[in-house]
């Protein structure tokens, strides 16, 4: 889990811990506003690691090379022989 995601979790569940523990009525609140926070950071992982998944296939085919014509001269130097 990235960092982001764990701080917005543990402060959704404090909200909603506690409004359970000094007024029972802020739970109407505190719980859709926890759940709207952890939402909000499961939507910015999800585009961040389809942003990274992207640029990683656009590195390789990047790296993708053309065929190299040897001349005459550097298949006599390349020989095994």
């Amino acid at each position: 889990m990235w960092g982001l995601t764990t701080v917005v979790a543990a402060a959704a569940l404090a909200i909603a811990a506690m409004s359970f523990a000094f007024a029972g009525g802020a739970v109407i609140v505190a719980v859709p506003l926890g759940l709207l926070a952890v939402g909000l950071a499961f939507i910015v992982e999800v585009k961040r690691k389809r942003t990274q998944s992207q640029l990683i296939h656009s590195h390789r085919e990047d790296a993708k090379t053309d065929k190299v014509d040897f001349t005459a001269r550097d298949r006599q130097t390349l020989s095994t022989d």
